[in-house]
């Protein structure tokens, strides 16, 4: 399979994800939209992920490439291709179903568990923790089932249309590296200044073994989701 990773920032790569999707045989090309890239045409490829990114997915006059990708996205929507988001993504792909998107009541960052919704299509431990970087949520679009919550965001995830299509609020996708380069080089989430559940750097980067336990739980959610292309 050839997928599309669209990119909004420099600080919010693929990190792991492009390592298994080489691993697993599949090709992929990388857009980055913040550095004046136009979206793909979703024709020339099998799947598309739509990646993390700190703009606010309505900031089209400062992001004129968003609408673009919001067309890009409902055509994904309207296709019968593997559609993931993370981050921004995520919201973007719940905007576009629908659902409302916007501030959460506390911004998350760092190490969060995740507690699997029993509705979820996708077989995943009961309970798990994530890396999360975000001050704003979204609601659960219609007729998309839960992934899972966490005690501050009660939807860090969902699935629409038989889990073809697939929103990721958490990251299990990152790696020390890409952490520590967020850590130097992005501003944290809106409301994080006053957010009990933001955690200091020092936790964040103390546990290396967290990073290597999300590798298998990824390698779970990514093989389950792109076996969700029609036959």
């Amino acid at each position: 399979m050839h997928l599309h990773l669209l990119q909004h920032s420099p600080h919010h790569g693929p990190a792991r994800i492009a390592d298994w999707l080489d691993s697993m045989g599949h090709s992929h090309t990388v857009f980055h939209l913040h550095a004046g890239e136009a979206p793909p045409d979703l024709a020339d490829c099998d799947a598309l992920i739509v990646l993390d990114g700190a703009m606010d997915i309505e900031d089209v006059a400062a992001h004129p490439w968003l609408k673009r990708e919001r067309k890009l996205i409902a055509r994904a929507l309207d296709g019968n291709k593997p559609l993931l988001g993370i981050g921004m993504g995520a919201r973007l792909i719940a905007a576009e179903l629908g659902a409302t998107v916007g501030r959460g009541t506390f911004a998350e960052v760092g190490w969060h568990p995740v507690t699997l919704a029993p509705e979820s299509p996708f077989d995943l431990p009961e309970q798990f923790t994530a890396f999360m970087w975000h001050g704003d949520v979204f609601a659960l679009p219609d007729d998309a089932l839960p992934l899972g919550g966490s005690p501050v965001s009660p939807v860090q995830g969902f699935a629409w249309d038989a889990g073809r299509a697939l929103g990721l609020l958490c990251h299990i996708e990152v790696t020390r590296a890409c952490v520590t380069e967020l850590l130097d080089r992005e501003e944290r989430p809106t409301g994080s200044e006053s957010s009990p559940h933001v955690q200091p750097r020092e936790t964040i980067l103390a546990d290396t073994a967290r990073f290597d336990r999300l590798a298998p739980l990824l390698d779970r959610l990514l093989s389950q989701w792109l076996r969700s292309t029609p036959a």
